[in-house]
């Protein structure tokens, strides 16, 4: 059973509806499908709690996909033969809530991580239809897995990313399982703890719900509101407000 009694039990009292969002959930681990990943065990008590309170779930390995390198929206206008992202960017266009999830290697998130994370910045100069920048109203957490120190440094980074592209991180947006420092087993590996350890399901339920509260508020709101922060009016020429004091 993925989620526990507790978790359980929150679900069945809810009072929400959040049937109309999906959530995006991109493990940016180092193993192709269908080899094991123990970040997606942990992704999946988040996506458990989404889907039981009835929202639509994705969950994308990107390293499955031929994505390039760069800071493009579509790198084939840019000498590469191939590349997936474009695909993969439309999903995330979707989502009202993208989970970013990722393994430690030597205190860092992954390689796949910043790749995908500099594509998604990549599409950082589109605009929703109020003007604003695309991922405007978007929510955005982190899940992180691993055996050695580093997970509040790969949130950090991974949340800081995410809100400079414009998503809304709500309290307590991440959460993490480490195992020892060296070998050790991994999150899923019998012996583990992992899928036990009360701190990581309840940071795991705490930044799940807080992801979707925060969606059904900004949806509900009907996004963020389009005042001060419209890229199209300001390239018009308007100021929201802004006063240059060198024009005093």
């Amino acid at each position: 059973m993925t989620l526990n009694q507790q978790q359980e039990e929150l679900c069945s009292k809810s009072r929400w509806d959040f049937s109309d969002l999906n959530a995006l959930f991109l493990n940016c681990t180092l193993k192709k499908s269908p080899e094991r990943s123990h970040t997606e065990g942990l992704a999946k008590i988040s996506r458990a709690i989404m889907e039981k309170n009835g929202i639509a779930t994705e969950l994308i390995r990107p390293v499955d996909h031929n994505i390039a390198f760069g800071v493009y929206g579509d790198m084939k206008e840019h000498g590469w033969a191939n590349d997936d992202w474009p695909h993969i960017y439309e999903k995330v266009k979707k989502a009202n809530i993208v989970v970013i999830c990722s393994s430690i290697w030597l205190g860092e998130k992954t390689s796949v991580c910043t790749q995908v994370i500099e594509r998604l910045y990549a599409n950082s100069h589109l605009l929703n239809e109020h003007g604003q920048y695309a991922d405007y109203g978007k929510v955005g957490g982190c899940l992180i897995t691993g055996n050695e120190d580093g997970a509040k440094h790969c949130a950090m980074n991974i949340l800081y990313s995410l809100q400079h592209l414009g998503y809304v991180i709500p309290p307590q947006a991440d959460a993490a399982w480490l195992g020892e420092a060296g070998p050790g087993p991994s999150y899923l590996d019998e012996g583990s703890g992992g899928p036990e350890n009360d701190f990581t399901n309840r940071n795991t339920t705490f930044m799940t719900w807080n992801l979707m509260h925060m969606a059904r508020m900004i949806k509900d709101a009907g996004g963020m509101p389009a005042h001060g922060n419209q890229r199209a009016a300001w390239d018009a020429g308007c100021r929201a407000d802004f006063e240059n004091p060198a024009y005093r």
